[in-house]
């Protein structure tokens, strides 16, 4: 069974920038045909998508985070990138990546904090 593991989380004062990186647990040939999507979970909160990238590589943005954040993807290792800038505490959260639509069990996310 494939499973996503993200990287990269920490904290950050806010304005600063951080990368998220999110691989499948084993080398896996479908990866290119399924669009890919980071997610955040805040405590007490649902779990939104942040951004999606097709497997055309077109984009889309949560209104929050639109001109901020940018989603890539390396089909050759099995990645999905997440590039944060001018982060916000409200974008403080735990962040996961998974399919659209979700393909096997969430993963660990990794923890973004954002404070001064």
């Amino acid at each position: 069974q494939v499973q996503f593991v993200e990287s990269g989380g920490g904290l950050v004062q806010p304005g600063g920038s951080l990368r998220l990186s999110c691989r499948t647990s084993r080398s896996y040939s479908g990866f290119s045909d399924m669009a890919m999507a980071w997610y955040r979970q805040a405590p007490g909160k649902q779990r939104d998508l942040v951004a999606r990238i097709g497997t055309g590589r077109g984009t889309y943005y949560a209104d929050s985070v639109k001109g901020r954040f940018t989603i890539s993807r390396d089909n050759a290792k099995n990645m999905v990138f997440l590039q944060m800038y001018n982060l916000k505490p409200e974008d403080a959260a735990v962040y996961y990546c998974n399919a659209v639509p979700q393909f096997g069990p969430w993963g660990q996310g990794t923890q973004v904090t954002v404070s001064s």
